[in-house]
């Protein structure tokens, strides 16, 4: 049997490493978000098709619901905007949002241990992580307006 690079790329490790079978959605998704962060589904869907030739919808959002629950990727959802994903995990990080046209860009968040905002009255609730978003214009929306 011959080895492809996919054969031997991280995207393979990380699955096993996570106890997932390895399958061609599955890679092509964690590919897909490698190159292109804060991908909505319908993107994620488009650049799958794009690599395989054909992939179902379905497989594709199962394939994003394993993954996140996997802690491999995060499910970003900015108010009024559809769920984005990305590969950049465990790590204190927030995101900036524009109000033109919607792109999403990460922001590092302040130094310490998850979660990087302490509540001044979690009501009883044991916090385990704090999301915060930004929103503005960025700068070719700022430029065009």
């Amino acid at each position: 049997m011959s080895t492809t690079p996919a054969d031997t790329s991280t995207e393979r490790r990380l699955l096993r490493d996570a106890g997932l079978r390895v399958t061609g959605v599955r890679l092509a998704v964690l590919r897909a978000l490698g190159e292109h962060q804060h991908s909505t589904a319908d993107t994620v869907v488009r650049a799958v098709r794009a690599e395989l030739g054909s992939a179902s919808v379905q497989a594709v959002y199962d394939s994003l619901h394993t993954l996140t629950d996997a802690d491999l990727l995060r499910r970003v959802e900015p108010a009024g905007h559809p769920a984005r994903y990305e590969r950049r995990v465990g790590d204190n990080h927030h995101h900036v949002v524009c109000r033109g046209c919607g792109a999403v860009a990460d922001v590092d968040c302040a130094v310490g241990p998850a979660p990087c905002l302490v509540p001044g009255d979690a009501h009883g609730f044991s916090v385990d992580l704090a999301e915060v978003t930004f929103w503005g214009m960025c700068p070719a929306c700022t430029d065009a307006s």
